[in-house]
C-alpha cells in the first residue's frame, strides 16, 4: 500500500512537469511564431490592404495628398433668457418632432407621384391618378393629420415647403388643378391658416430656430 501510493505520487508529478514543460515550450514558441509569421513579403501585404488610395499633387520635391474631408455642420444654440422662452423653446421642439417625418414623408412622396405621373396618357388618367393617391394618404394618415394641433399644422405647411421647394398651394395646383388650390386656400383661411406660407430659415426667426432644431434632429442630437 505505501508503495502504492508513492508511486501514484511520481506519476502525478510526472504529469505536472509534463504539461508544465509543454506550457514553457508554447511560451518560448510563441513570441518566435510571431516574429517568424511578420516576414517582409506579408508585411508589404499588409501595409497594402492599410493604405488609401488617393489623389496627390506634386508641389516641389514633396507630394502632397488631396483628401475630401467629409461636411460637418456646426450649430449653436443660445439659451433663452427667461423660463417663458425656455418653455416656448420646448414645445417648438415637441412640434417640430411631430410634424418633421410627414414633411419628409410628403417630399419622398412627391417624387414618387411625378415619376408615376409622367407616365399618364391623358389628362383624365392624371386625375385618376391623383385621386387614388390623396385616398391612399387619406386612408394611410388621415386620423394622425387630423390631429395635430393649430401650432403643428402650421409648422407643417413650413416644413413641405422646406421639403418640397414648393408651397402647398402650389402643389396643390399642380397636382389638382386652379380651382381645387383656390378651393383648399379659402378653407384654410378661414382657420387660421396659409397654404402659401413659404419657410425662411434666414429672414424669419421661428424659422431659423427650426432650422436648427432640424439639424439637430438629423444629427441624432434631439
Amino acid at each position: 500500500m505505501k508503495w502504492t501510493k508513492t508511486f501514484s505520487v511520481i506519476v502525478y508529478i510526472r504529469n505536472m512537469m509534463k504539461k508544465r514543460i509543454w506550457l514553457f515550450v508554447c511560451l518560448a514558441w510563441f513570441p518566435f511564431g510571431i516574429l517568424y509569421a511578420q516576414t517582409p513579403e506579408k508585411e508589404e501585404v499588409q501595409k497594402l490592404i492599410d493604405s488609401l488610395v488617393v489623389v496627390a499633387r506634386i508641389q516641389g520635391n514633396d507630394t502632397l495628398p488631396i483628401i475630401q474631408l467629409p461636411e460637418v455642420g456646426v450649430v449653436t444654440w443660445k439659451l433663452p433668457e427667461t423660463k417663458r422662452d425656455l418653455r416656448r423653446h420646448y414645445r417648438l421642439i415637441h412640434h417640430v418632432k411631430k410634424v418633421y417625418p410627414y414633411a419628409k414623408l410628403a417630399g419622398i412622396k412627391l417624387a414618387e407621384y411625378e415619376h408615376i405621373l409622367l407616365d399618364a396618357k391623358s389628362d383624365k388618367e392624371r386625375r385618376r391618378l391623383m385621386k387614388q393617391a390623396e385616398q391612399e394618404l387619406e386612408e394611410q394618415f388621415g386620423d394622425e393629420l387630423r390631429n395635430l394641433t393649430f401650432t403643428q399644422g402650421k409648422i407643417l405647411i413650413k416644413l413641405i415647403d422646406r421639403e418640397t421647394s414648393e408651397s402647398s398651394y402650389m402643389l396643390i395646383k399642380e397636382f389638382r388643378g386652379g380651382f381645387r388650390a383656390f378651393f383648399y386656400q379659402g378653407f384654410a383661411r378661414i382657420w387660421g391658416y396659409n397654404l402659401k406660407t413659404k419657410y425662411d430659415p434666414v429672414a424669419d426667426d421661428e424659422d431659423a430656430l427650426i432650422e436648427l432644431i432640424i439639424h439637430m434632429i438629423d444629427s441624432g442630437r434631439l
